[in-house]
């Protein structure tokens, strides 16, 4: 290579030779989920893939910890023609990550978001307490939900079902909290995880399981760059004003805290950049 217009002609090859690509079969390569008796991190999904989109921590704490992931899939989408195949693209997702899978009710909620909470108060309180038992039972030791200003309406609704089931929960359970994004990037993460390329790979895979989603739009192809990008932002937005970035290629922001006692307490003093050489699971520990 010897320009950066081959440089750029080469992503475009190879991003057009990934389109091609089948997706993979929906059978666990990640190894075995943990035990019953591990520590359990709960995934509170928007839509199916965002499991996916948003798994670089999830994923290395089952790796590393090992740590059981369940991912709680709060919609199946607005659309109800499809959500027989999103529920199935998800299952297969899940089942190649090693991750369990739980849908409130049939078909999970409708109409989670902040329009939804002030409109219809009576049937909102009905999922805040569905949710609360879920996390009261899952979320022995993480907590992942989406940040309060993720663009979509769903996202945004899902922040505000967990922290109203947290509300309601109290001080009868403590778990950490990471909060995610995707939509929007968040005013103030303080975590940068690395994705090295197995962990990547996976995640692309798995995402590509959500067949009818990434014909839509093509997340497992752009995840890589997105990723990418998060270094980028992370270095300074995590590292701090004028820090340079880490020597890795990808990586995912999250804002750790901890809600104990009732309330969210901070956890961690100033922003942690954690390389795939180093322990993850230490922070929860």
């Amino acid at each position: 290579m010897k320009s950066y217009q081959e440089y750029v002609e080469t992503l475009v090859a190879l991003t057009g030779e990934a389109a091609a690509l089948a997706p993979p079969e929906p059978r666990c390569v990640t190894g075995a989920a943990a035990g019953d008796d591990a520590p359990k991190v709960l995934l509170c999904s928007p839509h199916p893939d965002d499991e996916c989109i948003t798994g670089v921590l999830p994923y290395r704490l089952s790796t590393e910890g090992p740590m059981r992931i369940v991912n709680l899939g709060i919609t199946l989408g607005s659309d109800k023609t499809q959500r027989a195949r999103r529920r199935k693209e998800l299952q297969n997702a899940c089942t190649y990550l090693a991750w369990d899978l739980l849908i409130p009710g049939a078909e999970g909620f409708d109409k989670i978001t902040r329009a939804a909470r002030r409109g219809a108060p009576d049937a909102w309180r009905a999922k805040v307490e569905v949710t609360a038992a879920h996390i009261a039972e899952q979320a022995r030791k993480v907590l992942c939900f989406p940040h309060e200003r993720d663009w979509n309406g769903t996202h945004e609704g899902v922040n505000a079902l967990v922290w109203d089931a947290l509300a309601l929960l109290g001080d009868s359970i403590g778990t950490y909290l990471v909060e995610t994004e995707f939509w929007h990037g968040m005013d103030a993460p303080n975590l940068m995880v690395e994705a090295d390329v197995a962990c990547l790979g996976h995640l692309c895979a798995a995402t590509a399981l959500h067949v009818g989603e990434v014909a839509r739009n093509p997340y497992h192809l752009l995840l890589p760059a997105w990723m990418q990008d998060n270094v980028r932002r992370g270095g300074e937005r995590v590292g701090g004003q004028g820090n340079a970035a880490p020597d890795f290629r990808f990586a995912t922001l999250y804002r750790l805290r901890r809600w104990e006692g009732g309330e969210v307490r901070e956890v961690l003093d100033g922003g942690r950049i954690v390389p795939a050489s180093e322990s993850l699971a230490e922070l929860f520990l």
